[in-house]
């Protein structure tokens, strides 16, 4: 089938079009998160942590946001008085305008993709570009989803970098003109493996941000319940602070007046989100690598051949099967469960580039070589 240079031309400004977007969103995003410095938690989320450990069946945690916890109002019993509007602060101001960005970003890569597919006459996936944008696409997808159900535009922030920097690559050194599929790839497999594999990677993504996130702000709570500790702010029933390690804190260096990750969300938002994301792409993915398999036998006449993709991609899997075990599993939850699925996430991203672009194996056909 003839391509259509001129229509892949307007693809790839569909494609800079949505990284103009999603570089305008990060900044955006940025500005917001870099705002939030001197948010100070409250007395709830400061013992977050303590109830969490306590916790056997679950992740008990207080969220700032939901506001399990509050304060007395000293204020019961009083006639409420009517309060002026507020106007919103500058950094929820580009936190809108971010989130506005990003969607617009988002249709001008669907555009992107679909145009691209009319160009080649095919499934718009056929090579590492391909592919990384219809990955990208399905993170920030899921990251819309995360963003619109919660309004954490943290999240959006640190979900963009990664998104920003694969669409970097894949627009510069990945990128390759409109071209006819290799012979390998001239199967109807390839609309079925590789669009499960894009989409589940892309899920899997926000997942991974979601539990460094989780990592960060977990590690924000200790020193925070270290501070309070060697402050003798928090009762004795709360770590000593000689077992915390916050020989180093001051109450003039609070925690909680100088770090950003305070405007973090708490760790029951962030573990809900890195758990549903990977249960939505864990069966995908398992999907794909069954598929792949099914492929494999119609191409190579054999279902697993221990190819340098097939392993990398077998061990993804392990890897997140044991993480979803670990949440599930009491002692496991919370930073270890947290730590695999990172673990899972650099070994997508180790699959999807030192696998196709360094090693050499039955899979060496990423289209730039």
């Amino acid at each position: 089938m003839m391509v259509n240079d001129q229509l892949g031309d307007i693809s790839y400004l569909g494609f800079q079009a949505a990284l103009a977007g999603y570089i305008a969103a990060l900044v955006c995003f940025g500005i917001e998160f870099a705002s939030s410095r001197g948010s100070t938690p409250t007395a709830a989320e400061a013992v977050s942590l303590r109830l969490r450990a306590e916790s056997r069946s679950r992740t008990a945690v207080i969220d700032r946001k939901v506001g399990a916890v509050d304060e007395p109002d000293a204020r019961i019993g009083q006639i409420a008085k009517p309060q002026r509007a507020v106007r919103p602060p500058m950094g929820a101001l580009f936190g809108r305008a971010g989130l506005i960005v990003l969607t617009i970003g988002f249709a001008a890569q669907l555009f992107s993709i679909v145009t691209r597919g009319m160009a080649a006459g095919r499934a718009p996936w056929g090579n590492m570009y391909e592919f990384t944008s219809m990955l990208c696409a399905a993170a920030v997808a899921g990251s819309l989803v995360v963003l619109y159900r919660t309004r954490s535009d943290s999240l959006g922030f640190f979900v963009m970098i990664p998104v920003v920097i694969l669409m970097f690559v894949g627009g510069t050194k990945l990128y390759v003109q409109v071209e006819s599929l290799v012979p390998a790839l001239h199967s109807y497999w390839l609309l079925i493996h590789v669009l499960a594999v894009s989409l589940s990677t892309g899920v899997l993504m926000v997942a991974g941000v979601a539990s460094v996130m989780y990592l960060l702000r977990a590690r924000y709570e200790r020193r925070l319940l270290a501070e309070k500790a060697w402050a003798g702010e928090s009762g004795s029933e709360l770590v000593p602070a000689a077992d915390t390690g916050s020989h180093g804190f001051t109450p003039q260096s609070s925690v909680a007046a100088t770090s950003r990750l305070a405007s973090l969300p708490s760790l029951a938002a962030l573990d809900r989100v890195a758990y549903r994301a990977t249960i939505v792409a864990f069966p995908v993915y398992t999907f794909a690598v069954i598929a792949g398999a099914m492929w494999a036998e119609v191409a190579w006449g054999r279902y697993w051949g221990w190819d340098p993709k097939e392993t990398c991609a077998f061990v993804s899997w392990v890897i997140y099967a044991a993480y979803l075990h670990a949440r599930a599993t009491a002692g496991w939850r919370g930073s270890k469960a947290a730590w695999i699925s990172v673990l899972g996430f650099v070994s997508v991203l180790f699959n999807l580039f030192v696998i196709n672009l360094v090693v050499s194996g039955l899979h060496s056909y990423a289209g730039l070589n």
